[in-house]
């Protein structure tokens, strides 16, 4: 059996038993015929909202918050169409936000290949820093009493676009949604605060669970903080064509999209398996390895304790290196020093939620990375290299016996497994 994993720009193939492998990927949802027309459609006839004109006048600030280079948004498509539907606003009254979080600043060009060159060109592009706090503004606390910082852009607009796309989330449950104003332009320490050891510890932060996951909640009731916001979130299949759009209400449409996604991407299986090889997702949200733990902890749903879980993870821009995540897995000597590091009462780093749940999974399994990665920098972060993926398969099987099973997730956390 050859299964295609989504691998950087392509696809890796792999081949693998066919009696003992279990592919498991999402129910297949049809591009939309006319995105462009489904995009407007939206926009004129939003859930739970008046249409997205009737809410703005000619001199009001607009700030449209869009998803960064790690996210599989259409910005290409979404941002100009929504430009286009705005096109009697005056564009100095308009400011695009990067959503970046945590994340690095994208380059010009970057920019330029995520929202095209005639809209970096036309209108006041900016990055979100979540560390400039001449830039942020406080609303409230968190529930630990930590500052809610959230970019002054944002706050200080008459209106709010979130747009970006759904996914099940492997923490905060479902992408999208209030995430594009919390984490998406918030400032460090109210993250760090929001993904803190004991948030990212609850069993109810999960993928595809929003009520009663305490992250989520929190990001939530931060986000309605910022005033009027109005949604414009899509639905992703994997050739990354449209399958639905879900505007208006910030918690209601995007409620509507997570209702969606659970029905196409979450899968049920009946028992675990002793290998699970895993993507994710391919480019660009594959770029390094502090994004690959999403695809990790989707393949942990489904694997046996002690069992072996392979990623697949270009990683093109590496851990990457000497980054916040970097530097903690250095840190220390394995995966259960770095719990005991986060569980230590004021120990807080940026990024902790990753290196926490790499941690988490490698508690009860082995974890290989196949990536363009040099392989001594797999194991600076206390992973072990895998050269062949196929190989490495067939080689634990022999080991484990005749009924040894292996699934494969081709799409990572596109897909979500969960056990009956």
């Amino acid at each position: 059996m050859i299964v295609g994993l989504a691998y950087g720009d392509s696809t890796l193939s792999v081949d693998l038993p066919d009696s003992r492998t279990t592919v498991i990927e999402p129910n297949h949802s049809p591009g939309l015929r006319n995105e462009r027309e489904a995009v407007e459609n939206a926009l004129r006839r939003p859930i739970d909202s008046p249409p997205l004109k009737e809410r703005i006048q000619p001199s009001d600030r607009i700030c449209i918050l869009f998803t960064d280079l790690t996210r599989a948004t259409p910005n290409e498509r979404i941002i100009p169409w929504l430009l286009e539907h705005l096109k009697d606003h005056p564009s100095e009254n308009i400011t695009l936000l990067n959503q970046l979080g945590t994340h690095r600043p994208n380059t010009r060009k970057e920019l330029c290949q995520m929202l095209t060159p005639e809209v970096v060109e036309n209108y006041r592009v900016v990055n979100h820093d979540c560390e400039d706090t001449d830039t942020l503004v406080q609303l409230g606390e968190t529930r630990t009493g930590t500052p809610a910082l959230i970019n002054k852009l944002a706050i200080n607009a008459d209106l709010r676009i979130v747009t970006g796309f759904i996914e099940p989330h492997f923490f905060a449950g479902f992408s999208g949604g209030p995430k594009g104003i919390m984490p998406g332009v918030a400032g460090l320490e109210t993250v760090m605060s929001n993904h803190g050891e004991k948030n990212i510890g609850d069993s109810r932060a999960t993928f595809g669970i929003t009520d009663g996951n305490p992250l989520w909640e929190e990001l939530r009731d931060i986000a309605l903080r910022a005033g009027p916001s109005f949604l414009l979130n899509v639905t992703l299949n994997e050739p990354r064509e449209i399958t639905g759009v879900f505007a208006g209400d910030l918690i209601k449409a995007h409620q509507k999209g997570c209702l969606f996604v659970k029905q196409s991407a979450m899968q049920a299986v009946e028992s675990p398996f002793d290998i699970v090889i895993t993507t994710n997702s391919g480019y660009p949200l594959d770029l390094n390895l502090y994004q690959g733990v999403k695809g990790m902890s989707a393949g942990a749903r489904i694997l046996k304790d002690q069992g072996l879980l392979i990623l697949a993870c270009e990683c093109r821009e590496g851990v990457p290196p000497d980054s916040p995540l970097d530097t903690l897995l250095k840190s220390a000597n394995s995966p259960g020093e770095i719990l005991t590091l986060l569980a230590t009462p004021g120990f807080v780093k940026p990024e902790q939620w990753q290196a926490q749940i790499q941690a988490l999974i490698q508690s009860r399994a082995e974890v290989q990375v196949y990536s363009a990665l040099d392989p001594q920098a797999i194991k600076g972060a206390h992973l072990k290299p895998c050269r062949d993926i196929a190989r490495t398969v067939y080689e634990r099987l022999a080991r484990l016996g005749p009924h040894a099973k292996v699934a494969v997730l081709p799409q990572g956390p596109l897909t979500i497994p969960y056990l009956t």
